[in-house]
This record gives structure tokens, C-alpha cells and sequence, in this order.
């Protein structure tokens, strides 16, 4: 293992993906943390999460380190775009709404969504049964570019044309 410690992972390495992160947020219509650190931090625990389990496993949240248990947790993980919705940040807070980046308002403690280990089943299930569809959730369709996406609710802002949550439509 190349590093031992999250303290182990070099600086530049964590400002490189940091400048990467923020540009590619931006490109979506999203945005990192303003406290740079405070992001920082959260990136080197990526950077770690990476050495250790060979992926980017939420920094905030146990992984078992095995990847078919854990994508659901891999950042930016599926509760992100919930959680800016109904909070203003996600989990861990690497991600915020525009209001929160803007210094408009302060970032608060957000519930965890991811359901215990015991109550998470296999993505196959719904489709093993007669009538239900095979997806887990709704695919959603964006009217003006037709990005699809299977989520409980459509994305606040299209990560395409950049068009909000109301110009999406239950495709499935």
C-alpha cells in the first residue's frame, strides 16, 4: 500500500483532483465546498479510499471495500443530488447548492440516507418477480435533451443541457 494514513497522500496530488473536481462541478451546474480545506480534507479521504479499496468510497461512510456493496457510496455517491436538494449539501458536504457556495447560507448536519446493510437488496431483485419492472427506480428523461437517468426523482439541474428538475418527465 502506497499510503498508510490519509496524512501519507500528498498535497499535489489532493490539489490536482481538487482543480479537477471544481471544474467538472462547475461543467455540471454543481459546486464543491467554498471552505477549501474543509474540501481539501474530504479529498484526500477520497484519494485514500482510492489506495485502499480501489475506489472513491464516500469519506464520510463505513465501506466494506467491496465494490459491488458499496456503489452505491461511491463519490459523487446516489444520495448527493437528495441530499443538495433538501439540504443544501450532501452528506459529507464535499458537494453544495449554489446558495451554500455563494456564502448565502451555512451548511447544517444532514441526515443519513443510505439504508442499514440489512435492509439494502440486490439491484436484481424487482426483476425477479412477475408485473415489476427489472430498474430499482424511475428512469427520468430530460424534454430538452433527452438524458436519461434512474433515480426516485429527477436531478435538480440536467448534467447535459443544464436544464432544471421541472422540464424532466417519467420516461419508465
Amino acid at each position: 500500500m502506497k499510503y498508510q494514513r490519509v496524512d501519507d497522500v500528498p498535497q499535489e496530488s489532493v490539489e490536482a483532483l481538487y482543480e479537477r473536481l471544481s471544474e467538472e462541478a462547475r461543467e455540471s451546474g454543481y459546486f464543491l465546498n467554498p471552505d477549501r480545506d474543509f474540501a481539501q480534507e474530504l479529498i484526500r479521504s477520497l484519494l485514500f479510499n482510492q489506495e485502499r479499496y480501489g475506489y472513491w468510497a464516500c469519506p464520510c461512510r463505513r465501506a466494506s471495500g467491496k465494490p459491488d456493496q458499496d456503489r452505491d457510496i461511491l463519490c459523487p455517491c446516489d444520495y448527493r443530488d437528495q441530499d443538495l436538494e433538501e439540504f443544501g449539501a450532501c452528506y459529507c458536504a464535499l458537494y453544495v447548492d449554489e446558495e451554500i457556495a455563494k456564502g448565502q447560507r451555512e451548511s447544517r448536519s444532514i441526515p443519513e440516507r443510505r439504508p442499514p446493510e440489512k435492509e439494502r437488496s440486490p439491484l436484481h431483485e424487482a426483476g425477479d418477480k412477475p408485473g415489476l419492472s427489472p430498474l430499482p427506480y424511475p428512469v427520468w428523461r430530460c424534454k430538452v435533451c433527452g438524458y436519461l437517468c434512474a433515480r426516485s426523482e429527477p436531478p435538480s439541474l440536467c448534467p447535459i443541457c443544464k436544464a432544471r428538475k421541472d422540464r424532466f418527465e417519467r420516461f419508465m
